[in-house]
């Protein structure tokens, strides 16, 4: 077994250690999501909390960790006799992203179970993780269906297993910690509530520091077992002091005053529900024993504020985690405190260097555009000095909620809300021979399979006599998510100040709408004589959304130069990602200009399309008394649909169900719904 880096030695990161610590001393907090780049400590500071988690006494024998104090009555390893308990080490059980949902939950053995009855049942991560740490690396990549297991657990505190009347139920009560990076894409607003607390991370900037990180890494792989015996008698300490903390918690009193400025800052910011209220009072009462005293103060609720209410107080998925912290001190003034600023006490006291959950940078980052203060002209659509007549980036206009648009046919990719998919997951349609282990059992397909069968086999009581060959698995269809994939026009023809910010407003949604059924997206644009890639195809919707906000117009119209972008950048996903469809939304008013016969261009590339049999949307942005329908146009050569921006909206009375025909080889009648 390799050597676990030691906690001590994390540099920096005060934040991430602190909500770690809390959740070691009082593991009611809730479990503590890390948000933050890559290579920034956050999976070394998980799988090196183990270490410093106390002991637990177990049953002996018992695969499901029953408590010997307490051991569960409906543990199917039980009923226990021998309650005298044997301790070992808290565990770190990691979830990986890909896991199936029998490892998650354990699987039953179908075979033995019609066969002879019994229920042979072999537990998976959540048992395992009973009474220890589940570690999901990567928990914005987790599949829904996992997901939804999750919630469960976390809910109810046990794991249900529930196949064809068949039913295991064991105790599942862990410190749930994930690890993620937005650039990624976000998590469910279920699954984040779950989290306690959350952190963000991110790499030092300052040279000596970053110094010491690389020092202490390189030493680390040089000799682990070294390394870590130099940092034992800190990792001692720190042990001991979470030990006490422990035990000074039950002593720990919530008073009324601090009671009340909880309730009026989860007021203040306007969460949803009341589990932050709880959340917060726990990880105040926690902070409190971790500082060694009795009483919660006004610092401990304003570093709780900080810690457990920026993941709860996002609107949509692109308001960024954050507390306006003036905004906090205020409200905890005039509810008693809050004039006194929280100070660093031991290893991981949050003082500050993780970002304590306040407001995040507002520095002119790449796609920040120009201030006023800087010679800009800080009127929308305004052109920007030295660009040749490019027009300042305008604001979206307000979101909407769009209409559906899926992929036609019955596709196989990764799990979502968008087409029709064969999943794992959904209502059930057929049956088949299993591939591999069987995990979705069709009851009456097995027993059709395996009655003609029964007097050659010389059954002679009333049960069943089934074979392997019997078995049949269970065919289901549910929702995929897919690749979407944006080509908007930012020619001078669409960089009119409404028009654009209407246009942007309409991305904006269907971006939001792709967020929520969990596909990756992916913006090309073309303008003046080209197009580019402006984000290749990712599962950060965040990230989408900020290039559009920054996306410039003006220039010529190159239609053809978009759509032989897109047709590449298809080709190439095609290839990483074979088993996910495509939809096609092209967002522009259909008016190709430049080089000779632009028109016929466009239409040529949209018929490549066509020809592959691409799912394609086109968003008709033209404006105006007089329209000349060249949108609808490039919609019918590219097989797809045209729809202006009013039938966009979900409200619309206009209908959005129609039908596409191609005539590229291999194309079949498909609708996009």
């Amino acid at each position: 077994m390799s050597t676990p880096y030691p906690f001590t030695a994390v540099v920096g990161q005060d934040d991430l250690r602190l909500g770690l610590l809390l959740n070691a001393v009082s593991p009611a907090v809730g479990g503590v999501l890390v948000r933050g780049e890559k290579g920034t400590a956050k999976s070394t500071a998980v799988r090196a909390l183990a270490a410093l988690m106390p002991e637990v006494s177990v049953v002996p024998g018992c695969r499901f960790s029953c408590d010997p104090a307490s051991p569960d009555p409906a543990c199917p390893d039980g009923p226990h006799e021998d309650t005298s308990g044997v301790s070992r080490a808290a565990r770190t059980v990691e979830l990986p992203v890909g896991a199936s949902e029998d490892r998650l939950v354990g699987a039953l053995d179908i075979e033995r179970a019609l066969a002879e009855g019994v229920k042979a049942f072999e537990p998976g991560l959540l048992a395992d993780a009973h009474r220890g740490i589940l570690y999901v690396d990567e928990v914005n990549l987790l599949h829904d269906h996992l997901v939804d297991l999750l919630l469960d657990a976390a809910a109810m505190g046990a794991s249900y297993v529930e196949r064809e009347g068949v039913s295991v139920r064991h105790a599942a009560r862990f410190l749930l910690v994930g690890t993620m990076n937005p650039e990624e894409g976000e998590l469910r607003p279920q699954l984040l509530d779950r989290f306690g607390l959350t952190v963000e991370v991110a790499a030092s900037r300052e040279t000596d520091q970053r110094v010491e990180v690389v020092r202490r890494r390189l030493a680390y792989e040089d000799d682990p077992a070294g390394f870590a015996a130099r940092w034992a008698d800190e990792e001692a300490e720190l042990r001991d002091r979470i030990a006490a903390a422990r035990a000074l918690l039950p002593e720990v009193v919530l008073g009324d005053q601090a009671l009340r400025q909880i309730a009026a800052t989860c007021a203040a910011f306007e969460v949803d529900g009341m589990r932050a209220d709880i959340v917060m009072a726990r990880t105040a009462t926690a902070l409190a024993a971790w500082a060694g005293r009795t009483d919660v103060q006004a610092e401990d609720v304003r570093q709780a504020a900080l810690l457990a209410l920026p993941h709860r107080r996002r609107r949509n998925p692109f308001d960024a985690p954050g507390l306006d912290e003036d905004k906090l001190d205020d409200t905890l003034e005039q509810n008693g405190g809050g004039d006194d600023e929280p100070e660093p006490d031991g290893p991981g006291d949050g003082g500050g260097g993780g970002g304590g959950g306040g407001l995040p940078p507002q520095g002119d980052g790449p796609d920040t555009p120009p201030s006023p203060a800087d010679g800009a002209d800080d009127t929308p659509g305004a052109p920007v000095p030295g660009q040749g007549g490019e027009q300042q980036p305008v604001r979206a206009g307000e979101p909407f909620r769009t209409k559906m648009l899926s992929v036609p046919g019955l596709g196989e990719g990764a799990a979502g809300r968008r087409s029709r998919a064969r999943t794992e997951h959904g209502r059930t349609t057929g049956a088949r021979r299993p591939e591999g282990a069987l995990t979705k059992l069709h009851l009456a397909a097995t027993v059709q399979a395996a009655a003609p069968h029964q007097r050659a086999r010389g059954r002679s009581g009333r049960g069943l006599v089934v074979r392997r060959d019997d078995l049949r698995q269970a065919t289901r269809e549910g929702r995929e998510g897919n690749l979407v994939l944006f080509v908007v026009d930012a020619s001078g023809s669409m960089a009119a100040r409404q028009r654009m910010g209407a246009v942007k407003g309409a991305v904006l949604s269907l971006l939001m709408d792709a967020y929520q059924r969990r596909d990756k997206v992916g913006l090309v644009t073309f303008r003046g004589r080209d197009a580019e890639l402006a984000l290749p195809p990712t599962s950060s919707v965040d990230a989408a959304a900020a290039r559009l906000e920054s996306l410039p117009t003006g220039g010529r119209t190159p239609v053809a130069a978009g759509l032989l972008k897109a047709h590449d950048v298809l080709r190439v996903e095609r290839l990483r990602d074979p088993s996910r469809r495509p939809l096609l939304v092209v967002v522009t008013d259909g008016r190709a200009t430049g080089g000779p016969d632009p028109v016929a261009l466009a239409a040529r590339a949209a018929r490549l399309h066509a020809a592959e049999g691409i799912a394609s949307v086109v968003v008709d942005c033209e404006t105006g008394p007089v329209r000349l329908g060249l949108a609808a146009n490039l919609a019918a050569d590219l097989g797809g649909t045209a729809v202006t921006l009013d039938e966009l909206r979900a409200e619309s009375i206009a209908g959005l169900v129609k039908d596409v025909r191609g005539t590229g080889p291999g194309h079949t009648d498909r609708r996009i719904a």
